[in-house]
């Protein structure tokens, strides 16, 4: 049918994008680009508990210890990237080792406007695995383990896409 908005549309992975503070001042954030891999395990923690007149057991979420494991090839020039080698390279440890994202749902516009999208912030400890993997680019691989609470807001740009500002909901 044309015109039906009830549709299902297949969302492609391309359409959560994450964006980084490389300032530190948490007033623009960088899209992550050169990325391989960056998946988001929620790794949730459960209390399970059967009781006595019942023939199954029941769970409940009583939290979370979120993580996203990464993989890059590292080029030069790249703010978000200089920023976790910088991180790795060096071996920085504690607040000095933590980074501020921004995931954007592309496909999640506000009002019609694609210029502003649902997103969420959180701030991340960057965990070291391993640089220099490969023979052809320079891979680094780690994890970004959650150092903080989610935020949930919105995201806008003005240059398409290449960096965005966060507005808390």
């Amino acid at each position: 049918m044309a015109g039906d908005t009830n549709k299902k549309k297949l969302v492609g992975r391309h359409k959560r994008v994450a964006f980084m503070d490389v300032t530190g001042e948490g007033t623009t954030y960088t899209r992550m680009t050169g990325f391989t891999s960056m998946s988001e395990g929620k790794n949730s923690s459960e209390y399970s508990r059967q009781y006595v007149d019942e023939s199954s057991e029941r769970s409940d979420v009583v939290g979370y210890a979120p993580s996203i494991d990464y993989e890059f090839d590292r080029y030069t020039n790249d703010l978000v990237q200089e920023k976790i080698a910088k991180v790795t390279d060096d071996e920085l440890l504690g607040s000095d080792a933590q980074v501020t994202v921004v995931m954007v749902d592309l496909f999640e516009t506000k009002a019609d406007d694609a210029n502003t999208c649902t997103a969420r912030k959180r701030d991340w400890s960057v965990i070291l695995d391993t640089e220099g993997d490969g023979t052809d680019a320079l891979i680094y691989k780690g994890s970004l383990k959650a150092a903080g609470e989610i935020i949930k807001g919105t995201a806008t740009t003005t240059d398409g896409w290449r960096t965005c500002t966060f507005a808390t909901e």
